[in-house]
Parts: structure tokens; C-alpha cells; sequence
């Protein structure tokens, strides 16, 4: 899965009320990732999840801010551990024990933390990694899971491995056939084992959208629910939607196993916005309303009637995310971006030397709306230029020197987005709040194997949606 796409969670959801309706209800659970070039303020992420109802978030790693947030919230917690630290993990129950001493135990008794997970790794399994991470995961969960016992949070706290759907196949092409990869086969045996045996819970990721975006031939209406599409008939069974298929395709795994009791999660879920053809709010807010209707109603999966946790990915669009095989990036089209008054964009004045593959030349420069399908991929060569350029110099903080580029491009106080003359709907020129910092210098992110993260909150990229229209929601 080494794509970059913009996701939207609760854009959607508002667009037919649904989060007024979620509001007080427990069980729905969002997915938080904190690497973004301009992070929103901890305090109002969580303030966002409190006011639509989640009581459940999943983090990717221990970022100490969102932590911090997060105590005495009553909201449960999924602390992930990045494939990074899988190594040092798997070599020495020492360094797990160092780990969760300073991102678990700490936070629960400081903060008053309420962590219920530890998902160790994050799809280390797929095939694109090339068995990089095959022989340090399963060793990282047990030392994890020890120096959890020896804190004294063993029932408290479980442990957990997200894997992608890419672990288990079906031969027939029915659930009924599912079983886990033959490669890995022997090594999933270990790790359910020890999951059962400790209490843990699988947990998978589950896209319905990458089914269609990797089949031409795939039937669209099957990716959403309370669809028109033909049913999958298997047995006695008929599948409406590619979620329950899916679902069902790991719990036969399980089942032909002898795991039909392990509990699975889900760990992601969702619908992007862009960077695909098939990627637009309106299909978005179609998935993400369906599926959000299918949580509060309690439903299940054919083959499990009681419904699991499922994690929707996700809250924040992390424009600073690796696109790296595996990594799949965060929200983008659930926010509004307020600008003050002296805020610029650049735009392209001269012939630019820079053409479309040139928007990755800058580190952290997000290319996503620019891609074949998307939302800007139709912008003239000038326009083109002109959409990284500004990318770079909102990236940049603003920052005097970051707009010159050989004199090719001038700022401008006027919105130049096509959105604004009718040319295109949904493309949207970036712009972050200028609070008249462009001097201070950034300073270097700390390495995700310390498992720390900087938050800045006087630099803030945007503003959800929600924020805006909770309120009238209440009325």
C-alpha cells in the first residue's frame, strides 16, 4: 500500500448529522496520528473526540502530547509501537521494559491515562516489506508482553498486532476458504497462540477502497453498504458489502485454526478523498455514513453477530507521513483551513523550469492532490508549479526566503485556488494561519525511535470542520 491519499472521517459524518447522533454514544473509535508539518493543539484534537462521541482512539506511537491530552478523558487507549523500534524491542526485554515504563506505566499513573492496548508493529507482515520485520515482531510482542506482567498491568493492559487483510487469502475467492498465507503461516500460528493465551485481540486493517482501487473490474456498489450490487453467495450466507466479506474471510482463518474465539479488532477503516479517481467527499461521506450507521446500531459480521471495535481511520491528515510501502497517510477532507488577513499563497509568474514530478524534490512537500485522478491533477504546467511552490512555502512556515525561487513565483493575498473562478470544484490551494512567526527558525522533529513528537501549538495548519458546525448540530 504504498499510495498517498487524503481521508476524510468527520466532513462526512456531519453531512447527514450523524455526528449529533453519536454524540453520548460509546463505541465509536478513530484512529489519531500526530505527523503533520503543522499539528493541531492536542487539547483541541481531544476536545474533537469528546464532543463527537469516540471513546476509543488508536495511536501509532507514544506521542507524549497526545497522551498528556488524553488523561483523565475516560476515552481508552491503543498506544501503537513504529516498526522502527521492532529490533531494539525483540533483543532485549530490557528495552521493552524501559519502553513501557516510560509510555505506559507513566501515563497511566501520572496523567491518568486510561491505555487498554499495546499494538506492537503496524503491518509488518506485508509482502511490499520484503520479511523485513518477519523475525523481530513476534520476539518485540513477547518482551512487550513480560514487561507489561512486570509492571503489574498484564490485566489491565493487552497486547495487540494490526496487520493488514494482505495476511490471510481464499482460494474459492468465498470467506468460507480463508486462511492465512502459507508463507507466514507457521509464524501467525505462534502469535494467535500467544495472543489467546495472554488475553490480546488481533487486529486488522480493513479498506474496502483499496479492493476496488487495485481491481479495474471490481464492482463498486459492493465497497459501500445498503448498496445495489449483486450479493456473494457462500453457502447459506450472502455478503451485501466487501467489509463483512472481508471480515469473515479472517474469522474463517481463525476458525479453520483453532481460534474461532480470539477476539479481532479493526484496526482501520475509511474512505479517502483524494489521490485516486475513485477518491471524493461524496463517496467518502457515503462509506463513512454507512459505516458509522452500522457501528451505532451494534451490527456485526455473518459469522460474528456481536460487533467488533473498529478503529476509523482516521482524525488528522498527516501531511508529514512517509508514503513508503505499508503507510497509508491521514484525514484531509474533514477540515477547513482559516487564514487571517495577511496570509499569502505564491504563485508562479515566470516560465517555471518546474514540472510535476519536481513537487517531490522538497522534503515533506505533500503531492497528493497533483496525482492522476485527483482533485488538482487536470492544473496547467503554471498552475502546477505554482500548487507545489506553495505547498513548499506553507510547509515552510511562511518563512522570508522560502518564496523566492530564483524569482519565478510572487505572493499574493488572493485565493488562487480554480475552486474560486469555476474552474474546478474541489482543488484547493493550501494555506496555513500566519501568526507572524516566519523568522523563527523550525526546529528538527526528534527521531520517531524516541517515540517523542513536538507539538507547536501556536503553528496551526487548520481548523476541523466540526468545530464549526458542532454547535449548530446541538440546537
Amino acid at each position: 500500500m504504498g499510495f498517498s491519499y487524503l481521508w476524510v472521517l468527520l466532513l462526512c459524518l456531519v453531512g447527514e448529522g450523524l455526528v449529533k447522533g453519536a454524540l453520548g454514544v460509546g463505541g465509536l473509535a478513530c484512529n489519531w496520528g500526530t505527523r503533520s508539518t503543522h499539528p493541531l493543539p492536542p487539547s483541541i484534537v481531544v476536545k474533537l473526540l469528546k464532543d463527537n462521541g469516540f471513546s476509543k482512539v488508536k495511536l501509532f506511537e507514544a506521542d507524549p502530547g497526545a497522551l498528556q491530552a488524553l488523561g483523565g478523558t475516560g476515552i481508552q487507549v491503543m498506544v501503537g509501537i513504529p516498526n522502527e523500534l521492532l529490533a531494539p524491542l525483540a533483543s532485549s526485554v530490557t528495552v521493552a521494559e524501559n519502553w513501557v515504563s516510560k509510555n505506559v506505566s507513566y501515563y497511566i499513573s501520572k496523567n491518568g491515562v486510561d491505555i487498554r492496548y499495546v499494538a506492537v508493529a503496524n503491518e509488518p507482515f506485508l509482502k511490499t516489506y520484503k520479511d523485513t520485520f518477519l523475525q523481530t515482531t513476534y520476539p518485540a510482542l513477547q518482551n512487550i508482553q513480560a514487561a507489561l506482567i512486570k509492571a503489574g498491568l498484564g490485566r489491565q493492559v493487552k497486547v495487540t498486532i494490526p496487520l493488514n487483510a494482505d495476511v490471510y487469502q481464499t482460494d474459492s475467492g468465498l470467506p468460507s476458504g480463508g486462511n492465512f498465507r502459507s508463507d507466514i503461516h507457521s509464524l501467525m500460528m505462534s502469535i494467535l497462540k500467544f495472543l489467546s493465551d495472554n488475553g490480546g485481540a488481533l487486529t486488522i486493517n480493513i479498506y474496502p477502497f483499496l479492493s476496488l482501487q487495485a481491481d479495474p473490474d471490481f464492482p463498486k456498489e459492493y465497497a459501500f453498504f445498503n448498496n445495489t450490487s449483486n450479493p456473494v453467495v457462500d453457502g447459506s450466507i450472502s455478503y451485501t458489502n466487501v467489509l463483512d466479506a472481508n471480515f469473515d474471510t479472517c474469522i474463517a482463518a481463525l476458525e479453520k485454526n483453532g481460534f474461532s474465539s480470539l477476539p479481532v479488532i479493526v484496526g482501520e477503516v475509511g474512505w479517502p478523498t483524494d489521490g485516486d479517481p475513485n477518491a471524493n467527499i461524496e463517496d467518502a461521506r457515503r462509506f463513512n455514513q454507512g459505516l458509522v450507521s452500522r457501528i451505532l446500531a451494534g451490527q456485526g459480521s455473518p459469522k460474528r453477530s456481536t460487533p467488533p471495535d473498529i478503529y476509523i481511520f482516521g482524525l488528522i491528515d498527516e501531511d508529514a507521513k512517509s508514503t513508503q510501502p505499508g503507510i497509508l497517510r491521514g484525514i484531509g477532507g474533514c477540515s477547513i483551513l482559516m487564514a487571517q488577513s495577511n496570509t499569502h499563497w505564491i504563485l508562479v509568474v515566470e516560465k517555471p523550469w518546474y514540472q510535476q514530478k519536481g513537487c517531490t524534490i522538497w522534503p515533506g512537500n505533500d503531492c497528493t492532490s497533483l496525482g492522476y485522478g485527483s482533485s488538482c491533477g487536470m492544473l496547467d504546467a503554471r498552475s502546477n508549479a505554482s500548487y507545489a511552490f506553495n505547498m513548499y512555502y506553507q510547509t515552510m512556515d511562511q518563512r522570508k526566503g522560502t518564496c523566492e525561487f530564483s524569482n519565478l513565483s510572487v505572493t499574493t493575498t488572493v485565493d488562487p485556488s480554480p475552486t474560486q473562478n469555476g474552474q474546478n470544484r474541489s482543488c484547493r490551494f493550501e494555506i496555513m494561519i500566519d501568526l507572524g512567526k516566519h523568522e523563527k527558525p523550525r526546529r528538527p522533529r526528534s527521531s520517531p525511535a524516541a517515540g517523542l513528537r513536538e507539538h507547536n501549538s501556536h503553528k496551526v495548519v487548520m481548523v476541523l470542520l466540526v468545530l464549526v458546525l458542532v454547535s449548530t448540530l446541538m440546537i
